[in-house]
């Protein structure tokens, strides 16, 4: 929409100086005839600058559907632009040298208040060039209207007439582009912050419908957090894929050392999306060697995704090191010994703090084989094909653990107590 014009000698199109010599008085004499039409027709602009601003404005909302919009819910300030943007045009087609740098200014404004209104580049460059064609149109109506014989001389002013379209239309899409840089880099920015706060249990109740809003994710859904750590520096793109099934609402918060998915399970009515058990959400295998994954328990509501990371952070915590996933809820006594590490390690002393001061190699095999009989479900004979020895010394090892703790095995609560201080040195000896 901003023009301006210059001679050739100024924006240093002219010809070679051995051309010049042989006719520089004829170059010249074009030179100036064609720059005295100009301005004699743009002067006449000038003084009709809203009735060219209506046909403008009328241009734009016949031939660009996306400024219809624009006009409807703001029609007396997009008329303002358009009108001072055809008047820093008409400026710089009578004094190119003083108006250049305000037409510049004027198309940066414009350029940077459409890119934060989200009005598509396309659409604004096309205004531009409306606007470009609307003035030229006019120049050589009014030329024909006043001075027919002169329309020709226009011809050598046309292409720095465009050029200048040009210029302003790169410096549009220029400053546009930027603007959308940083308003894509605030949104995500915000995106970050609230999200953090979400799964730090600190956001405050009135932010919680917008970062539902931003997140497209139901404000009354039910939620779990899936926690992923480790295999870098290979990086985690893979995972998420992995870990939470195609389909799942999830959104990713990409942290220092620990990524947490906030997953979608239901939508509040007691509907699952995308299938499965709605308990926990459906956790693959994880996606390469040293990654870690933890899955907390479901919630009900975005408000309570803190406390849901808080578990899955828990559940992380409890994966070996050499990668692997744990489902909270499927390992809720560890999780209780892990909770408080430092009942975990009293109750690890209290219960078996006999067999801990041991010989190493005596230690380790009454560990071994109480840990084995737990897992096999209190068979001796599967835990001595475990352990690869005779039934017979599964007992005599299980007996002489009774002997030197002082519980009994055939007593629940005794039972409880070795596998809560087994999982608790397990988990707590490093």
């Amino acid at each position: 929409m901003h023009h301006a014009v210059r001679s050739r000698v100024e924006l240093g199109h002219g010809p070679p100086t051995a051309a010049r010599s042989h006719a520089p008085k004829a170059r010249s004499l074009i030179d100036a005839d064609a720059l005295r039409v100009l301005h004699r027709s743009a002067r006449v602009l000038q003084n009709n600058l809203p009735e060219l601003t209506d046909r403008l404005v009328a241009a734009l909302r016949e031939r660009e559907p996306a400024y219809r919009s624009t006009l409807e819910s703001d029609a007396a300030g997009t008329w303002q632009e358009v009108h001072r943007s055809l008047r820093h045009s008409v400026n710089s087609l009578l004094d190119p040298r003083s108006a250049r740098d305000a037409a510049l200014r004027c198309s940066w404004r414009i350029g940077a208040a459409r890119a934060e209104q989200g009005l598509p580049l396309d659409a604004l460059l096309h205004a531009f060039r409306l606007g470009g064609s609307l003035v030229w149109q006019v120049l050589v109506e009014e030329t024909s209207r006043t001075a027919p014989e002169d329309v020709r001389l226009l011809v050598h002013v046309a292409a720095d007439v465009w050029n200048f379209v040009d210029e302003h239309c790169t410096l549009v899409a220029d400053v546009y582009r930027k603007v959308e840089r940083q308003h894509a880099w605030r949104q995500e920015h915000r995106v970050r912050l609230l999200t953090a706060a979400l799964l730090d249990g600190t956001s405050r109740i009135a932010d919680v419908a917008e970062t539902a809003e931003i997140l497209d994710l139901p404000e009354q859904g039910r939620y779990a957090v899936v926690a992923v750590a480790g295999g870098r520096p290979a990086g985690r793109a893979s995972v998420p894929g992995v870990v939470v099934p195609a389909g799942a609402r999830v959104h990713w918060h990409t942290g220092v050392d620990v990524d947490h998915g906030i997953v979608l399970v239901g939508d509040g009515d007691g509907d699952g999306e995308g299938g499965g058990d709605l308990s926990v959400p459906t956790v693959g295998p994880a996606a390469s060697t040293g990654t870690r994954v933890g899955v907390g328990p479901v919630v009900s509501g975005l408000a309570a995704v803190g406390d849901a990371r808080r578990l899955a952070d828990l559940a992380l915590s409890m994966c070996a090191d050499d990668g692997g996933t744990v489902r909270l809820t499927e390992q809720l006594p560890a999780a209780l010994v892990m909770s408080c590490p430092e009942l975990g390690g009293a109750l690890a002393e209290e219960v078996l703090g006999p067999l801990l001061r041991l010989e190493q190699s005596d230690r380790d095999i009454l560990l071994d084989t109480l840990a084995a009989w737990l897992a096999c479900d209190g068979s001796a004979q599967r835990a001595s094909a475990r352990l690869y020895c005779h039934r017979n010394t599964v007992l005599n090892r299980l007996k002489r653990c009774e002997q030197l703790t002082g519980r009994s095995l055939a007593r629940p609560a005794d039972m409880v107590e070795f596998s809560l201080a087994l999982t608790a040195r397990r988990l707590l000896r490093d």
